[in-house]
């Protein structure tokens, strides 16, 4: 509860400050408290946590993996975001805020044992994002992403709420622990109540989470929004939106699995082939990224799909090595777009000359998102593909193969451009704030591939 706090009062020390035009040490103050709130989160490791304030919330291990892992991803990303949101706008305080709030919504997410809480938790993120993906006010690409988020985000807030006013409508509860007690007392039959709602909470979180076919507003959302801000999306959204999926699934709804399985298995199926064979024709970079992101939703959902103990661990394995890569990715993609002015991918032709450190993180990036062994996506990959087969879902695990090989073309596209295209663009100029944060991201990429038990075994 401490990590909650900490970030929940983080916002408010930086609208001070912000307040009393004291922008050089937004940044620095920023860092230090989600380093605290990393602190203290850790320190809950193994404490033999409990259901607290009336079963609300539980900060148990699953909950301190996500947190920890969302509080880094969010502490990398900010790190890029030096100059970036001056650019924009002079109250420079209320972006950092707003980013803040939104990870306090996440905590929330990955912390919750009630469904009032999931609920909580979905729309503290969802409001912050609304107002982060429209904050470019120049930008009309922005204003529509933060508009169209909206409206969608508001559609599939209906379905959640609807879904677990059902729930409770045949249950009596909103705790996690009273709704599976409840399913495995009605283990035979169809209560409308209840399997009606498990369905609508299935369309809900798919929307959240960027699964087809409720994916189209991803890529025009993501395209839209300042390129910081999706891959803040990217990542520690995505990885908070699929940690609350599994925790609900697993923790209430299990016993029902032969219900609501089938539904969810051809949404995974449709979600790989979209989100793949979009991907193959895109031009620009950014947008490409977006309908990647679609296709690991499709591989994120294995893990549900194929439900079991080991779940927890292949998700947080998964989104921990898809958000470093991405954040490798997205930190390219913003020194290409501010010194070049596009995110085609022929601003990235001949960048192996020109910037060598460059084109080496973004090759580590690209080659953990296709699944290339000595990566960390790797060995996501592998996680839920074993996981799956476990199941004896072969023909589910031959449809993924097939989907990752189609991944490497564009995934490699990059690297080809980089290392077998030439162009006359000056060098880029890396910033050493860059080069930590991709850096570090990198190594960790590789070290998780080569060394996976580090943290494949913490849930």
């Amino acid at each position: 509860m401490t990590t909650l706090i900490i970030i929940a009062v983080l916002p408010i020390v930086l609208l001070y400050l912000g307040l009393y035009k004291a922008n050089k040490l937004l940044l620095p103050v920023t860092i230090v408290g989600l380093l605290l709130a990393l602190a203290s989160a850790v320190m809950q490791w193994n404490n033999g946590a409990v259901p607290i304030y009336h079963d609300m919330m539980l900060f148990d291990n699953f909950s301190v993996a996500f947190s920890a892992t969302a509080i880094v991803s969010t502490l990398l990303i900010l790190m890029l975001s030096k100059g970036y949101f001056e650019k924009i706008s002079e109250h420079v305080a209320e972006y950092f805020a707003i980013m803040l709030f939104s990870l306090a919504g996440i905590i929330v997410m990955v912390s919750y044992y009630n469904l009032s809480m999931l609920f909580i938790g979905i729309e503290i993120m969802s409001v912050s994002l609304y107002i982060l993906a429209g904050i470019d006010k120049k930008s009309f690409a922005s204003n529509e992403a933060s508009l169209k988020y909206f409206l969608m985000g508001a559609f599939s807030t209906g379905f959640l709420l609807f879904g677990i006013a059902l729930i409770y409508g045949a249950t009596g509860s909103f705790n996690l622990e009273a709704i599976r007690d409840w399913a495995l007392a009605h283990p035979r039959g169809v209560n409308p109540l209840f399997h009606t709602g498990i369905i609508l909470m299935i369309i809900g979180l798919c929307f959240k989470v960027g699964a087809a076919p409720f994916h189209f507003w991803t890529p025009d959302v993501y395209e839209g929004s300042p390129t910081l801000i999706t891959a803040f999306m990217s990542t520690v959204v995505k990885t908070a939106g699929f940690a609350a999926f599994l925790r609900l699934f697993a923790a209430s709804f299990a016993p029902l699995a032969d219900f609501w399985m089938p539904t969810l298995l051809a949404i995974t199926i449709l979600t790989l082939f979209i989100g793949n064979l979009t991907a193959l024709y895109q031009h620009s970079f950014k947008r490409m990224l977006a309908f990647s992101s679609i296709s690991h939703a499709g591989y994120l959902l294995f893990a549900i799909v194929a439900l079991s103990a080991g779940s927890g661990n292949a998700i947080f394995m998964y989104a921990t090595a898809y958000s470093i890569a991405s954040i490798i990715a997205f930190g390219v993609l913003l020194l290409v777009q501010q010194q070049l002015g596009s995110d085609s991918f022929e601003c990235f032709n001949g960048l192996g000359k020109r910037n060598p450190f460059l084109a080496a993180v973004l090759t580590i990036a690209m080659l953990s998102l296709a699944g290339i062994p000595l990566t960390a996506g790797f060995i996501g990959k592998f996680l839920m593909f074993y996981g799956a087969m476990a199941r004896y879902q072969v023909w589910l695990v031959i449809i993924a193969v097939i989907n990752a090989i189609i991944s490497i073309y564009y995934y490699f596209r990059v690297i080809i451009a980089m290392y077998f295209r030439t162009a006359e663009h000056d060098e880029l100029v890396v910033p050493g704030y860059y080069q930590i944060v991709l850096g570090f991201s990198a190594v960790v990429t590789l070290i998780i591939g080569i060394y996976p038990a580090l943290i494949s075994n913490l849930i």
